[in-house]
């Protein structure tokens, strides 16, 4: 069965969080940096990485999955999700072309 894309909006606690950030929430970020690594690695994440919106950064991956049940049970181990830290938002779409497909 081919694999179902997801788009995630990951939504972090305010706009300004990328540049004041406190010890303890750059130490979920980089659990979180970890914790999407190794889903890159086993091919279920195909990207991920903030955007620097006008309006205030947030977070974007695009999942490579089984369903949409998957996605979920990834972004809800996300460290961040699970502290409480970042909400999400998570959408299918369709990846019409991509390199290596």
């Amino acid at each position: 069965m081919p694999k179902q894309h997801f788009f995630l909006k990951l939504i972090p606690p305010r706009p300004t969080f990328a540049q004041d950030m406190s010890e303890e929430e750059k130490r979920l970020m980089a659990e979180h940096v970890r914790y999407l690594d190794e889903h890159l690695a086993a091919g279920r994440v195909l990207l991920f990485g903030p955007v620097m919106a006008a309006g205030g950064a947030f977070g974007m991956g695009v999942f490579a999955v089984e369903d949409e049940a998957e996605a979920r049970r990834i972004i809800d181990g996300d460290p961040t999700v699970r502290a409480g830290l970042n909400r999400y938002e998570l959408s299918p779409m369709r990846v019409s072309t991509a390199r290596g497909q």
